[in-house]
């Protein structure tokens, strides 16, 4: 499958490592330009691009950037993309460690009706629960004991269906989530957050979860701070 990412930190690092190792054709690309990802190209095999061929011609495209980053990828970034496109959502918001207030989120959307708003193309929400160290040790054979599984939200069956299937063949089992207007169930401080649970755990978390935003989660007036001292 061809796949791009845009953003190579923590997570997009990992999913690179992990569909790379799965046989998948990855193009990587960030703000910095290819040049940047040379390093992470060449342990992984993936093609290091800027960031419009990470989506062009792409059969799923993971956007792993920081929430408040996601207004300043290229305009029209996506406006030909196909709607069977797969993009995949892993962002959250921390508004007192690094976002700042943003209003639409503050306002209450969902963090990934935000992103759907920016980036002008629905989103599957998926691999926000889950530590980026912990990707790779973590992924394992279906049916292994102890098997991590992951939260997926979006609006379209079939556009899921593909990213489930693909999480499953990367190592990790997927829950289905809902809706992005539910991903709220698996957003940061909801019961299953960075917990590394089973199908039947994850699945209990999401129907345990709040919709309202928990303060500790909500931007102050001085927000953002740092993640050493959240503001």
């Amino acid at each position: 499958m061809k796949i791009g990412i845009v953003g190579a930190g923590n997570i997009g690092g990992a999913l690179t490592r992990l569909l790379r190792a799965a046989g998948h054709e990855v193009t990587i690309a960030n703000s910095r330009g290819p040049e940047s990802l040379a390093d992470l190209s060449a342990e992984t095999g993936a093609r290091a691009a800027v960031i419009e061929d990470a989506v062009r011609g792409q059969e799923v495209v993971v956007v792993a950037v920081p929430t408040n980053k996601v207004p300043s990828l290229p305009r029209e970034l996506f406006a030909a993309t196909p709607a069977d496109v797969v993009v995949i959502d892993t962002t959250n918001y921390y508004p007192r460690q690094r976002d700042g207030h943003l209003d639409g989120i503050e306002d209450g959307s969902t963090e990934s009706e935000w992103v759907e708003q920016h980036l002008g193309h629905p989103v599957i929400k998926a691999f926000n629960t889950i530590e980026a160290t912990h990707l790779q040790p973590g992924a394992k054979h279906a049916g292994s004991v102890d098997r991590i599984a992951l939260a997926v939200a979006g609006d379209d069956a079939r556009t899921k269906s593909k990213a489930m299937a693909l999480i499953d063949g990367i190592g990790f089992d997927a829950v289905d989530a809902g809706t992005i207007a539910e991903s709220w169930r698996q957003q940061p401080g909801s019961p299953g957050y960075l917990k590394d649970y089973d199908v039947k755990g994850v699945r209990s978390a999401l129907a345990e979860a709040n919709p309202e935003r928990q303060p500790e989660w909500r931007a102050t007036p001085n927000s953002p701070g740092t993640y050493d001292s959240p503001a």
